[in-house]
């Protein structure tokens, strides 16, 4: 009998009552764009995730592109990230004119290894991307005491990561300098369409994300700076407000599953590479399970 991770149609039937009253209410208030939902949403996020600053932001995608806009990132200048990620990372530095510089990952955890960034700095290096891939934390401290160290910033891309912690209880996305997380539908806190956050804890870069986000402009039809439309609109924002809550007990049912499928290959002898969990053996939410992955040198014959 398949076990999925996540089922949104029971999700939405679960919380239908609340997500179509959530609706309702913006269509009602004919407020469509950031408003009163948004701001709401971004201080419920900034206590969530320990923050200073939250934005509200169009997807996951635009808010790594809003950290390379907001550190002049362009033509010559090179970005370190994983080997392994989803294809947003390396995309949105190529798009600004900068070259992606690959590293290869931990082969447990899928994680980017903090000594093989320290290896690929060089003087045209601008920042420093680690993913938290699956939902799992990468070696965060090392790498930001590495960035600190050349003061290189570093971006942590959390897009599979919402809530996910470090051994000591510290939510990803709160320990760089900018933090990027996606809702996508199909993420732990998912919207019912595409919508995404940046976070920081430094308040020169929350006004300049904030005038990236709306076209560059502050105050209204002054341009200072070049911008985009990264504005996250009020129903997604309503929606992931009446989400937020449910999140921890999602969680857990995640780990839930994941436990279960780990039993069930060991039960079968499967020679798999089984999901490792970094921090093993305490309390925190280090691997959220946004995926289950495995590793197979049969993988073409398991898929099928």
């Amino acid at each position: 009998m398949p076990v999925p991770l996540l089922d949104l149609k029971i999700q939405y039937q679960t919380l239908k009552p609340e997500i179509d009253a959530a609706l309702i209410r913006v269509a009602e208030s004919q407020v469509s764009i950031l408003g009163p939902e948004v701001d709401a949403l971004e201080r419920e996020l900034e206590a969530y995730l320990g923050v200073k600053h939250a934005i509200g932001v169009s997807s996951g995608t635009d808010a790594l592109l809003m950290a390379m806009m907001a550190y002049n990132i362009g033509p010559g200048d090179e970005v370190i990230m994983p080997s392994f990620s989803f294809f947003a990372t390396a995309g949105c530095v190529s798009r600004v004119g900068a070259t992606p510089v690959f590293v290869d990952v931990d082969p447990v955890s899928f994680n980017v290894h903090p000594e093989l960034v320290r290896k690929a700095i060089t003087p045209h290096t601008k920042a420093i991307i680690p993913v938290h891939l699956f939902g799992q934390a990468a070696d965060i401290d090392a790498i930001v005491a590495i960035g600190k160290e050349h003061n290189i910033p570093v971006i942590e891309d959390a897009a599979q990561a919402i809530g996910t912690q470090t051994a000591d209880g510290r939510r990803v996305g709160s320990i760089g300098e900018i933090g990027c997380f996606s809702f996508y539908p199909t993420k732990n806190l998912g919207a019912l369409g595409d919508a995404g956050l940046v976070t920081t804890n430094d308040e020169a870069l929350n006004i300049k994300l904030r005038q990236i986000r709306n076209h560059g402009m502050e105050p209204r039809y002054y341009h200072k700076i070049m911008g985009g439309n990264f504005r996250l609109d009020a129903m997604q924002a309503a929606v992931l407000r009446v989400k937020l809550p449910h999140l921890a007990s999602w969680h857990a049912g995640r780990r839930r599953n994941a436990e279960l499928y780990t039993r069930l290959f060991q039960e079968a002898g499967a020679k798999v590479l089984l999901p490792s969990s970094v921090y093993s053996g305490t309390s925190v939410d280090n691997h959220i399970f946004n995926q289950y992955t495995i590793r197979s040198n049969r993988r073409d014959e398991l898929r099928a």
